[in-house]
């Protein structure tokens, strides 16, 4: 129904915001992310959200179609709804949220406000065919790279695992983790002593 709204921010609250356009003010439920971009009396184009219920109609605002695509996918997962949809876009960026899924790093979402490490599993374990979903045909130098991409995934995987058995959150060992590019390390051990690096430079 609604594609995107383009419209001046008349208000900017903890979870929502109100653009009005041609003299219409849609309120608009984001997350924190979202809202970090909406500048009070300055205009914005968010991208829309049409939720339908039996005795509501609610719209949500993203900044970015990425973010928009995630939240669409999260709230296919059995039991997280739109409101802890935009909870975990609030404490995660799409990015982590991505990177959390491909590692199977459930520990990234501890962050998360009424996230379990069950409910974690379950998203991950529900997401990680969409996230990562592989094409129909693919020629022998695709396989190849898709099978050397899986291998890093899971040196990740473990580095990941490494980060958070010496005592950092998940999303902090998640992000020292993927700020580590492909080609710079050849080892898991390689790889943990780059994501340390990363930790150690932004302490």
């Amino acid at each position: 129904m609604y594609a995107y709204i383009s419209g001046t921010a008349t208000d900017v609250g903890a979870d929502y915001c109100i653009l009005e356009a041609n003299g219409v003010g849609y309120l608009l439920y984001c997350s924190s992310n979202t809202l970090n971009k909406v500048k009070l009396n300055e205009k914005s184009r968010l991208l829309t959200h049409l939720h339908v219920a039996e005795d509501a109609l609610s719209l949500y605002g993203f900044y970015s179609e990425e973010e928009r695509a995630m939240f669409r996918n999260l709230t296919t997962v059995t039991r997280i709804g739109n409101k802890t949809a935009l909870s975990i876009l609030s404490m995660l960026t799409v990015e982590d949220i991505t990177m959390a899924i491909i590692t199977e790093n459930a520990a990234a979402f501890d962050c998360v406000p009424g996230i379990g490490r069950k409910t974690a599993a379950r998203l991950i374990l529900e997401l990680k065919e969409k996230i990562a979903m592989p094409s129909a045909a693919k020629t022998a130098k695709e396989i190849t790279e898709e099978n050397e991409e899986a291998t890093g995934f899971s040196m990740r995987s473990e580095a990941i695992e490494a980060l958070i058995a010496l005592g950092y959150d998940g999303l902090t060992a998640g992000r020292a983790v993927a700020g580590v590019k492909d080609g710079e390390y050849s080892t898991v051990k390689q790889l943990i002593k780059l994501a340390l690096a990363n930790i150690g430079g932004k302490n």
